[in-house]
């Protein structure tokens, strides 16, 4: 794969993964906003995975464009 190439795909699987990240948060707020805890606490996790994953390609994706 050329690096052009592997850049592009870094970058588009770290925006998916942003995206994911922001579908828990919304999720995890409106959780809150119904007063459901329980299922506001799971989304978070889940957001903190996602962003946790983003965070790691985002760094790879830009190391890669930087070269």
């Amino acid at each position: 794969m050329s690096n052009t190439n592997e850049a592009s795909g870094l970058h588009k699987q770290a925006a998916t993964d942003h995206e994911a990240a922001a579908k828990h948060h919304r999720k995890a707020a409106e959780c809150h906003d119904q007063n459901k805890l329980s299922d506001a606490k799971g989304s978070s996790k889940s957001a903190m995975d996602s962003s946790s994953a983003a965070h790691k390609h985002t760094e790879t994706a830009c190391g890669c464009s930087a070269k």
